[in-house]
């Protein structure tokens, strides 16, 4: 699982064309959740797009890190055919 987590989060990082910003904060949530889990932090000030991305991971409390990688993985492999 970590592995197929890795490759999907270096295959979306490399995308080349823009993705929806709806989307986007749920890779950013899925990511956070899989790897800090419920230990909630923003690094940034008031600035209204660390307010969403904060507000995108805090909607996952309580989801267990296996099952944030396997959205991530499911939510990346459905971009990453139509992207192609």
């Amino acid at each position: 699982m970590d592995t197929e987590f890795e490759i999907a989060f270096k295959e979306i990082s490399k995308l080349k064309k823009a993705v929806a910003p709806d989307v986007m904060l749920k890779f950013y949530a899925y990511y956070k959740q899989a790897n800090f889990g419920n230990k909630f932090s923003t690094n940034s000030g008031l600035d209204v797009r660390s307010a969403f991305k904060f507000n995108a991971w805090v909607q996952l409390n309580g989801m267990a890190a296996e099952d944030a990688k396997k959205e991530y993985i499911k939510l990346a492999n459905k971009i990453l055919i139509h992207k192609k």
